[in-house]
Protein backbone atom coordinates (compact mmCIF):
# COMPACT_ATOMS: atom_id res chain seq x y z
CA UNK A 1 0.00 0.00 0.00
CA UNK A 2 1.38 3.66 -0.68
CA UNK A 3 1.50 6.57 1.49
CA UNK A 4 0.09 9.58 -0.28
CA UNK A 5 0.50 12.71 1.90
CA UNK A 6 -0.61 15.99 0.15
CA UNK A 7 1.56 19.42 0.82
CA UNK A 8 -0.02 20.49 3.86
CA UNK A 9 -0.12 16.92 5.59
CA UNK A 10 3.91 16.41 4.95
CA UNK A 11 4.37 20.07 5.92
CA UNK A 12 2.65 20.27 9.28
CA UNK A 13 2.84 15.99 10.20
CA UNK A 14 6.74 16.15 9.60
CA UNK A 15 7.36 19.00 12.42
CA UNK A 16 7.31 15.84 14.51
CA UNK A 17 9.92 14.30 12.61
CA UNK A 18 11.89 17.04 11.75
CA UNK A 19 14.77 15.64 14.40
CA UNK A 20 18.40 14.96 13.93
CA UNK A 21 19.78 11.18 13.60
CA UNK A 22 22.54 12.85 15.83
CA UNK A 23 21.66 15.13 18.90
CA UNK A 24 19.44 17.80 18.27
CA UNK A 25 21.13 21.18 18.21
CA UNK A 26 19.87 23.60 20.63
CA UNK A 27 19.12 27.01 18.74
CA UNK A 28 22.16 29.47 19.59
CA UNK A 29 22.10 32.61 18.26
CA UNK A 30 26.04 33.47 17.25
CA UNK A 31 26.02 29.75 15.59
CA UNK A 32 24.72 28.93 11.63
CA UNK A 33 22.83 25.40 11.86
CA UNK A 34 22.85 23.22 8.19
CA UNK A 35 19.85 20.89 7.56
CA UNK A 36 20.73 18.03 6.02
CA UNK A 37 18.48 15.39 4.00
CA UNK A 38 19.39 11.43 4.16
CA UNK A 39 19.86 10.73 0.55
CA UNK A 40 23.00 8.55 1.28
CA UNK A 41 23.63 6.13 4.30
CA UNK A 42 22.85 9.10 7.24
CA UNK A 43 25.79 7.63 9.26
CA UNK A 44 28.18 8.06 6.50
CA UNK A 45 26.70 11.36 6.08
CA UNK A 46 26.71 12.18 9.75
CA UNK A 47 30.92 11.96 9.18
CA UNK A 48 30.97 14.20 6.03
CA UNK A 49 28.51 16.74 8.26
CA UNK A 50 31.01 17.12 10.35
CA UNK A 51 33.91 17.16 7.90
CA UNK A 52 32.23 20.02 5.96
CA UNK A 53 30.68 22.25 8.81
CA UNK A 54 34.32 22.05 10.61
CA UNK A 55 35.92 23.84 7.08
CA UNK A 56 32.84 26.07 6.85
CA UNK A 57 33.31 27.78 10.00
CA UNK A 58 36.91 28.64 9.96
CA UNK A 59 35.93 30.17 6.55
CA UNK A 60 32.58 31.97 7.51
CA UNK A 61 34.48 32.59 11.15
CA UNK A 62 31.04 31.51 13.02
CA UNK A 63 30.46 28.08 14.38
CA UNK A 64 29.09 26.40 12.40
CA UNK A 65 26.62 22.72 13.28
CA UNK A 66 24.39 20.48 11.23
CA UNK A 67 22.28 17.70 11.93
CA UNK A 68 20.43 14.98 9.45
CA UNK A 69 16.97 15.12 9.40
CA UNK A 70 13.85 12.33 8.63
CA UNK A 71 13.50 13.91 5.19
CA UNK A 72 12.91 16.49 3.46
CA UNK A 73 9.43 17.37 4.80
CA UNK A 74 11.40 17.38 8.21
CA UNK A 75 14.05 19.99 6.79
CA UNK A 76 11.09 22.71 5.76
CA UNK A 77 9.58 22.27 8.82
CA UNK A 78 13.22 22.58 10.74
CA UNK A 79 13.54 25.86 9.00
CA UNK A 80 9.91 27.47 9.62
CA UNK A 81 10.65 26.47 13.43
CA UNK A 82 14.18 28.26 13.30
CA UNK A 83 15.91 25.08 14.51
CA UNK A 84 18.17 25.37 10.86
CA UNK A 85 19.20 28.28 9.34
CA UNK A 86 20.20 27.08 6.15
CA UNK A 87 19.30 23.47 4.35
CA UNK A 88 20.27 21.28 1.32
CA UNK A 89 17.08 20.45 -0.12
CA UNK A 90 15.72 19.14 -3.44
CA UNK A 91 13.97 21.37 -6.15
CA UNK A 92 10.22 20.15 -5.17
CA UNK A 93 10.40 20.55 -1.61
CA UNK A 94 11.63 24.10 -2.21
CA UNK A 95 9.08 25.16 -3.98
CA UNK A 96 6.91 24.00 -1.05
CA UNK A 97 8.95 25.75 1.53
CA UNK A 98 8.99 28.81 -0.66
CA UNK A 99 5.32 29.02 -1.14
CA UNK A 100 4.25 28.17 2.84
CA UNK A 101 7.58 29.83 4.83
CA UNK A 102 8.94 32.34 2.59
CA UNK A 103 12.05 30.38 1.81
CA UNK A 104 14.91 31.86 -0.10
CA UNK A 105 17.12 30.05 -2.80
CA UNK A 106 21.00 30.62 -2.30
CA UNK A 107 23.16 28.30 -4.39
CA UNK A 108 22.42 25.56 -6.95
CA UNK A 109 24.43 22.68 -7.68
CA UNK A 110 26.59 21.66 -10.94
CA UNK A 111 26.51 18.46 -12.22
CA UNK A 112 28.55 17.68 -15.54
CA UNK A 113 28.43 21.21 -16.34
CA UNK A 114 24.67 21.71 -15.74
CA UNK A 115 22.40 22.81 -13.13
CA UNK A 116 19.95 20.11 -14.20
CA UNK A 117 19.69 16.44 -14.02
CA UNK A 118 16.97 14.07 -14.64
CA UNK A 119 15.29 10.97 -13.18
CA UNK A 120 14.77 7.21 -13.59
CA UNK A 121 13.37 4.36 -13.42
CA UNK A 122 15.93 1.69 -12.27
CA UNK A 123 15.39 -2.31 -12.39
CA UNK A 124 18.19 -5.78 -12.03
CA UNK A 125 19.35 -6.19 -15.06
CA UNK A 126 18.42 -10.21 -14.99
CA UNK A 127 14.84 -8.96 -13.58
CA UNK A 128 12.92 -9.35 -17.09
CA UNK A 129 11.19 -6.25 -16.75
CA UNK A 130 12.19 -3.76 -19.92
CA UNK A 131 9.39 -1.41 -20.49
CA UNK A 132 7.43 0.87 -17.86
CA UNK A 133 4.36 -1.83 -18.73
CA UNK A 134 5.68 -4.82 -17.37
CA UNK A 135 6.12 -3.24 -13.66
CA UNK A 136 2.30 -3.32 -13.44
CA UNK A 137 1.59 -5.63 -10.27
CA UNK A 138 4.96 -5.01 -9.42
CA UNK A 139 6.65 -3.68 -6.25
CA UNK A 140 8.66 0.15 -6.72
CA UNK A 141 10.77 1.77 -4.08
CA UNK A 142 10.56 5.93 -4.48
CA UNK A 143 13.22 8.25 -2.47
CA UNK A 144 10.33 10.53 -0.51
CA UNK A 145 6.92 11.99 -1.46
CA UNK A 146 8.16 14.74 -1.85
CA UNK A 147 11.14 14.24 -4.16
CA UNK A 148 11.34 15.73 -7.47
CA UNK A 149 13.62 13.44 -9.10
CA UNK A 150 12.97 10.33 -5.92
CA UNK A 151 8.90 10.44 -6.77
CA UNK A 152 7.28 12.76 -9.26
CA UNK A 153 9.14 13.21 -11.73
CA UNK A 154 10.21 9.57 -12.52
CA UNK A 155 6.22 8.58 -11.85
CA UNK A 156 5.65 11.14 -14.60
CA UNK A 157 7.07 9.15 -16.85
CA UNK A 158 4.44 6.14 -16.06
CA UNK A 159 1.92 9.34 -16.83
CA UNK A 160 2.91 10.04 -20.03
CA UNK A 161 3.19 6.27 -21.30
CA UNK A 162 -0.74 6.31 -20.40
CA UNK A 163 0.04 3.86 -17.70
CA UNK A 164 -1.42 6.38 -14.88
CA UNK A 165 -3.14 9.24 -14.87
CA UNK A 166 -1.63 10.82 -11.57
CA UNK A 167 0.04 9.89 -8.38
CA UNK A 168 -3.57 8.85 -6.87
CA UNK A 169 -3.74 5.88 -9.34
CA UNK A 170 -0.33 4.94 -8.64
CA UNK A 171 -1.58 2.49 -5.97
CA UNK A 172 -3.94 0.32 -8.65
CA UNK A 173 -0.97 0.17 -10.95
CA UNK A 174 1.37 -0.99 -8.84
CA UNK A 175 1.86 -4.21 -6.24
CA UNK A 176 3.19 -2.17 -3.38
CA UNK A 177 4.87 1.87 -3.33
CA UNK A 178 7.05 1.97 -0.74
CA UNK A 179 8.92 5.59 0.51
CA UNK A 180 12.49 4.40 1.44
CA UNK A 181 13.58 7.79 2.87
CA UNK A 182 16.36 8.59 0.01
CA UNK A 183 18.14 7.56 -3.27
CA UNK A 184 20.41 5.31 -1.71
CA UNK A 185 18.01 3.30 0.71
CA UNK A 186 15.74 3.01 -2.79
CA UNK A 187 18.10 1.71 -4.92
CA UNK A 188 19.47 -0.72 -2.60
CA UNK A 189 16.22 -2.04 -1.98
CA UNK A 190 16.18 -2.75 -5.78
CA UNK A 191 19.28 -4.21 -6.24
CA UNK A 192 18.86 -6.73 -3.32
CA UNK A 193 15.78 -7.45 -4.67
CA UNK A 194 13.44 -6.39 -1.92
CA UNK A 195 11.45 -4.19 -4.54
CA UNK A 196 10.84 -4.64 -8.30
CA UNK A 197 11.95 -1.20 -9.38
CA UNK A 198 13.37 2.33 -7.88
CA UNK A 199 12.80 5.74 -8.98
CA UNK A 200 15.34 8.06 -7.86
CA UNK A 201 17.92 11.00 -9.44
CA UNK A 202 20.04 9.60 -12.66
CA UNK A 203 22.77 9.39 -10.28
CA UNK A 204 21.70 7.46 -7.81
CA UNK A 205 23.10 4.37 -9.07
CA UNK A 206 26.88 5.43 -8.06
CA UNK A 207 25.68 5.05 -4.44
CA UNK A 208 25.71 1.57 -4.94
CA UNK A 209 28.65 -1.03 -5.15
CA UNK A 210 30.50 -1.41 -8.41
CA UNK A 211 29.16 -4.67 -8.35
CA UNK A 212 25.62 -3.46 -8.28
CA UNK A 213 26.07 -1.40 -10.59
CA UNK A 214 26.67 -3.48 -12.99
CA UNK A 215 23.47 -5.64 -12.27
CA UNK A 216 21.08 -2.79 -12.75
CA UNK A 217 19.80 -0.48 -15.67
CA UNK A 218 17.61 2.12 -16.29
CA UNK A 219 14.09 1.69 -18.47
CA UNK A 220 12.82 5.23 -18.16
CA UNK A 221 14.28 8.99 -18.04
CA UNK A 222 12.43 12.38 -17.13
CA UNK A 223 12.61 15.79 -18.27
CA UNK A 224 15.88 18.02 -17.02
CA UNK A 225 14.88 19.02 -13.37
CA UNK A 226 16.59 22.10 -11.93
CA UNK A 227 19.44 20.44 -9.42
CA UNK A 228 19.00 20.56 -5.75
CA UNK A 229 19.98 23.71 -4.03
CA UNK A 230 20.59 25.41 -0.83
CA UNK A 231 18.16 27.17 0.56
CA UNK A 232 17.65 29.88 3.72
CA UNK A 233 15.14 30.59 6.24
CA UNK A 234 13.45 34.09 6.22
CA UNK A 235 15.29 36.36 8.02
CA UNK A 236 18.44 34.86 8.18
CA UNK A 237 21.17 37.70 8.83
CA UNK A 238 22.28 38.67 5.46
CA UNK A 239 25.79 39.47 6.39
CA UNK A 240 26.10 35.51 7.71
CA UNK A 241 23.98 34.46 4.54
CA UNK A 242 26.96 36.22 1.63
CA UNK A 243 29.52 35.02 4.07
CA UNK A 244 28.13 31.36 3.89
CA UNK A 245 27.56 31.71 -0.02
CA UNK A 246 31.42 33.12 -0.42
CA UNK A 247 32.48 30.02 1.70
CA UNK A 248 30.25 27.98 -0.47
CA UNK A 249 31.51 28.90 -3.98
CA UNK A 250 34.99 28.64 -2.84
CA UNK A 251 34.45 24.97 -2.69
CA UNK A 252 34.58 25.52 -6.68
CA UNK A 253 38.50 26.03 -6.15
CA UNK A 254 40.61 23.55 -7.43
CA UNK A 255 42.17 23.63 -3.56
CA UNK A 256 39.00 22.90 -1.94
CA UNK A 257 36.97 20.94 -4.88
CA UNK A 258 37.81 17.38 -2.54
CA UNK A 259 35.72 19.16 -0.04
CA UNK A 260 32.63 18.53 -2.43
CA UNK A 261 32.45 14.87 -1.54
CA UNK A 262 31.39 15.93 1.72
CA UNK A 263 28.55 18.14 -0.02
CA UNK A 264 26.94 14.86 -1.65
CA UNK A 265 29.07 14.63 -4.34
CA UNK A 266 28.36 17.52 -6.72
CA UNK A 267 30.89 19.21 -8.98
CA UNK A 268 30.29 22.70 -7.90
CA UNK A 269 27.77 25.55 -6.85
CA UNK A 270 26.20 28.80 -8.75
CA UNK A 271 24.19 31.37 -7.44
CA UNK A 272 20.47 29.88 -7.42
CA UNK A 273 18.12 31.48 -10.27
CA UNK A 274 14.76 30.80 -8.87
CA UNK A 275 13.01 31.29 -12.24
CA UNK A 276 14.91 28.18 -13.01
CA UNK A 277 12.23 26.14 -10.84
CA UNK A 278 9.06 27.06 -12.26
CA UNK A 279 8.86 23.86 -14.40
CA UNK A 280 8.76 22.26 -11.14
CA UNK A 281 6.43 24.87 -9.76
CA UNK A 282 4.20 23.80 -12.75
CA UNK A 283 4.15 20.41 -11.43
CA UNK A 284 3.66 20.99 -8.00
CA UNK A 285 0.47 22.81 -9.09
CA UNK A 286 -0.59 19.90 -12.00
CA UNK A 287 -0.52 17.60 -9.25
CA UNK A 288 -2.11 19.62 -6.57
CA UNK A 289 0.86 20.37 -4.07
CA UNK A 290 0.88 24.56 -4.55
CA UNK A 291 -2.38 26.50 -5.39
Amino acid sequence: MAIHLNRRTVLILAGASAVSLATPLAAQDATLRLAFIPQENPQKLLGDIEAITGWLAEQIGVPVKGFVTIDHAAAVEALRNGDADISFMGALPFVLAEAEIGAVPLLSEVYRDAPSYTGRIFVRRDSGIGALADLRGRDIAFADPISESGYLYPLTEFVKAGLIEGPGEAEAFFGRIFFAGGYQQAMQAMAEGLVDAAGASQYADLLLTPTQQAEVTWIAESVPIPSHLVIARPGLDAGLQDRFIDAMLRLNEPENRDRLRYLYGPDGYVRADSTAYEGVRDMARRYGLLK
